[in-house]
């Protein structure tokens, strides 16, 4: 530690010396004083160097924008800004945009730009502009994090459990081909740093981009060395890249409700937001095959559609999303209705009981045409589009994003794709993705180990569609479903640990994948999901983080709190202290948890309600079954039971 630092320092000092120039190296601190960033130019190239207090958090680190190329620095100019905004839709309602600016006119060969560097008291980003003029047709935005030797790494794998705690061999060894294809490290990359504090690698306004892949990982080769390179075209007009963030926290869950990334997104670019309703929704997929306790199975039929219409219009439930086959064929302009239900009929039952509907759509059937889709939906009455497989094109994704809002549809993107970190400001339309592995999605289940690491490292990205919430856990372990997992008795979890899911992971549409009887058996503890204000929260705080482990999540709505654990497969207890209630003030709570039978593999759908009072500072010890689940609603005493 003491040897990089040193060498940092007479790095400059020789710069300074060779030089004779005053703008070769500079200091940026954050806000509170506690993050301190080093930039400067070493052998014409511009580095970097974070220290956290008196620990070096990333060693001396190179950008770059054209490969191998001589920079000047110009100018240089700092600037503060402090001042709050309101999302639409969020984890919280106000979001204070504090921080430090450093902006560097620089010289590239010859091609003129900026870089931006930003200090938040969370975490420090980079971006470059380039000016109009001539420029190379082609650019590699990268950067380089010099990591602490002995440090731990997590990164997402897809539509599979992520990856750690590996070491750095380890994420080398990942790195190797499989299949004869090189591997690449997904966003964000978190790193558990020796001192158990905690980091994000991951890049934040994609929007403002053109011309971009999304950002990957890579090794350099040397210990500790991790690079990140997005490949850029070029063209004549002034050039923004997306930022490049390093996010920091005491513990891994600090990462999730860090509002760094979305305070370095660009601003909201929709005058009307009125029209976009985060909520809950019902959806068909997953339940065909279902047999209700009278006899009736469901399946792609008008008569099933009405049953998720009148479940959700007696429960509140926002919407219902009607996934594939609602058609049979789409060619350009054209989409050729299934013959299995009658659409019209189901968009006008929906209508008379209130209920708003949205449609998916799977890009690989055919191609309607992206400027005709979005309209046709909405002339189908239609309040969203759940978007599959429509590829990891930036450039295609932002185009859907903005089509989608000049439609007055929210768009839920599935099926590998871009994960656009930030995106919910410009275009809070936005609503969710699927970037995770979804429960049962490609007919495999995913272990109560998976979720928490997908919750405390995924979701660093912001929002998840990762359709949490079943209740038939038995049916679906026996293989009655159609298109539950292919091998049986896998989905390990209880039903506690469900209703808990639908609160930890934060998202403005929760697809909750059940049938409507299977929430009608267990209504007491469908209430916990029922009275979930989704994307309405004040306040966010993940109280307690281990990846995979446990996780415990508290969000706020007005006076009440909603608050969520679970565990992983040995089941464990946690102590929620209740210090952010407020004082003088007694509440109501509402128990949703495992009881001693419960168990995530031999007895999971076994759970109990009960309800107490509770005041601020009171300690609640949370029990969960191994793979369980914990969930408490809390209400000032006169709000009363059914409010909202």
């Amino acid at each position: 530690m003491i040897i990089r630092k040193l060498f940092f320092f007479i790095a400059l000092l020789t710069g300074l010396v060779s030089c004779q120039k005053p703008l070769d190296n500079f200091n940026l601190s954050s806000p509170d004083g506690k993050l301190s960033v080093g930039i400067a130019l070493i052998d014409n190239k511009l580095n970097y160097q974070i220290d956290s207090g008196d620990i070096e958090s990333i060693g001396i680190s190179e950008l770059e924008i054209f490969p191998n190329a001589s920079v000047t620095i110009l100018e240089a100019s700092e600037i503060e800004n402090d001042d709050s905004w309101n999302p639409v839709w969020g984890q919280q309602s106000s979001i204070r945009n504090n921080y430090k600016e450093l902006q560097l006119d620089i010289d590239i060969d010859g091609v003129s730009g900026k870089l931006l560097a930003r200090a938040y008291n969370e975490g420090v980003a980079f971006r470059f502009v380039l000016d109009e003029g001539e420029k190379p047709a082609e650019a590699i935005f990268k950067c380089e994090y010099a990591l602490a030797d002995g440090s731990n790494y997590y990164t997402p794998a897809g539509e599979s459990e992520p990856l750690g705690p590996v070491d750095f061999k380890g994420l080398t060894d990942y790195l190797q081909e499989k299949n004869g294809k090189k591997r690449k490290i997904s966003v964000p990359l978190v790193v558990e740093s020796p001192n158990q504090s905690y980091m994000a690698l991951l890049e934040s306004d994609l929007y403002a981009a053109n011309g971009i892949d999304p950002m990957q990982l890579d090794i350099t080769g040397t210990e500790g060395r991790i690079l990140s390179g997005n490949k850029v075209e070029l063209g004549e007009e002034e050039w923004t890249s997306p930022w490049r963030v390093i996010l920091f926290g005491k513990s891994a869950g600090d990462l999730v409700v860090n509002t760094v990334p979305i305070n370095l997104a660009t601003p909201s670019k929709l005058e009307n937001t009125d029209w976009i309703k985060p909520g809950k929704t019902l959806w068909d997929w997953r339940v065909h095959g279902y047999t209700a306790p009278d006899g009736f199975e469901y399946g792609i039929n008008t008569e099933s559609y009405f049953r998720f219409i009148d479940f959700a219009a007696e429960k509140g439930i926002d919407y219902f999303l009607i996934d594939d086959s609602w058609y049979k064929e789409v060619t350009k302009g054209h989409f050729e209705l299934s013959d299995k239900l009658d659409l019209q009929k189901v968009i006008d039952y929906a209508a008379e009981k209130k209920v708003d509907l949205m449609l998916y759509y799977d890009r690989r059937h055919g191609e309607y045409g992206d400027e005709e889709l979005f309209p046709y939906y909405q002339s189908l009455g239609m309040k969203g589009i759940k978007y599959g497989f429509m590829g990891s094109n930036v450039d295609f994704t932002r185009e859907a994003i903005q089509q989608s809002a000049a439609s007055k549809l929210l768009i839920d993107f599935h099926d590998g794709p871009v994960p656009f970190t930030g995106i919910r400001r410009t275009y809070p339309n936005a609503i969710t993705r699927e970037y995770c592995h979804a429960q049962q999605d490609s007919r495999r289940a995913f272990t109560p180990e998976s979720f928490i690491k997908m919750a405390l490292i995924n979701a660093i990205t912001g929002p998840l569609d990762m359709n949490n919430g079943n209740f038939d856990l038995t049916g679906i372990n026996n293989g009655l479903r159609q298109k539950g997992p292919r091998e049986t008795n896998t989905y390990f979890s209880t039903v506690a640990s469900e209703a808990a899911r639908t609160l930890i992971i934060f998202s403005g549409l929760v697809c909750i994948p059940d049938a409507p009887e299977a929430y009608e058996a267990k209504a007491d503890l469908f209430e916990f999901i029922q009275k979930l204000p989704i994307g309405k929260w004040d306040e966010s705080q993940v109280l307690h983080s281990k990846i995979g482990e446990y996780i415990t999540t508290a969000r706020r709505h007005g006076k009440e709190w909603f608050i969520g654990s679970v565990y992983n497969q040995q089941g464990g207890a946690l102590d929620i202290d209740l210090d952010f209630l407020e004082a003088d003030q007694e509440y109501d709570i509402t128990y949703y948890e495992d009881t001693k039978e419960t168990h995530c593999k031999t007895n999971p759908e076994a759970y109990q309600v009960r309800n107490g009072k509770v005041r601020k500072g009171d300690v609640i010890k949370a029990v969960m079954a191994p793979g369980g689940g914990h969930c408490m609603w809390i209400r000032p005493t006169d709000i009363g039971k059914d409010s909202n």
